[in-house]
């Protein structure tokens, strides 16, 4: 793939649950990564490749609701879904720049980080998350700075081959990616949605949407 993929977001209602259905999928039981106080939610990860990660996240009980709700319109989720995906730039003022001047707004460009389970702390920076631009196919922008990336810290499930979207207003979504540089094919369908085709560790193949 050349899509430059940072990371695929599979939002679940329940984190647990996320994990026990990613661990029967992909045979690899995703790794804890940590909270989003300023997002109400939290995670975890497995490795898609070298710069490639997927994010099981969920909505945390234990966090107040932030004034924007909860991150990737999971207020009062009740399905697990492929609900968005990030594209990796560092120089993401530029990128957000261009995509402006092409006729796409990413909203205001933020400041993010977590606390590792080993006490650390991760800081990326990135695109508005609560954008969720044509029901979450057009990604948002995320760079990382000086910090490891995730993938390399979480467990390897598998390789990332492929990543597909479908939505009813094909053409719009297809001329909001192309204002940002992103090449990702757009097929019309009833509703939004991503399908990701994922090769296991043993060299099988499955998709998650």
């Amino acid at each position: 793939m050349d899509l430059n993929v940072d990371h695929l977001v599979y939002a679940v209602p329940d984190l647990d649950e996320g994990r026990n259905e990613i661990e029967e999928l992909l045979g690899v039981r995703p790794a804890i990564g940590g909270r989003h106080p300023h997002l109400g939610s939290h995670n975890a990860l497995l490795s898609l490749g070298p710069d490639v990660y997927l994010e099981v996240v969920a909505p945390d009980p234990e966090l107040p609701r932030p004034p924007r709700g909860v991150v990737f319109n999971m207020d009062g989720i009740t399905r697990a879904s492929l609900s968005t995906w990030a594209v990796r730039c560092e120089a993401i003022d530029d990128v957000a720049a261009k995509a402006r001047s092409r006729g796409f707004e990413v909203g205001s460009l933020l400041d993010g980080s977590r606390e590792r389970p080993d006490g650390s702390m991760l800081r990326w920076r990135l695109s508005d998350p609560y954008l969720m631009a044509f029901g979450g196919i057009v990604p948002f922008l995320i760079g990382w700075g000086d910090s490891a990336h995730p993938a390399r810290s979480a467990p390897a499930a598998g390789k990332l081959l492929t990543l597909e979207a479908r939505h009813p207003d094909a053409d719009g979504a297809a001329a909001a990616l192309a204002a940002l540089g992103v090449d990702l094919p757009v097929r019309t369908g009833p509703a939004s949605r991503l399908s990701a085709r994922i090769q296991r560790v043993d060299g099988s193949t499955v998709m998650l949407q």
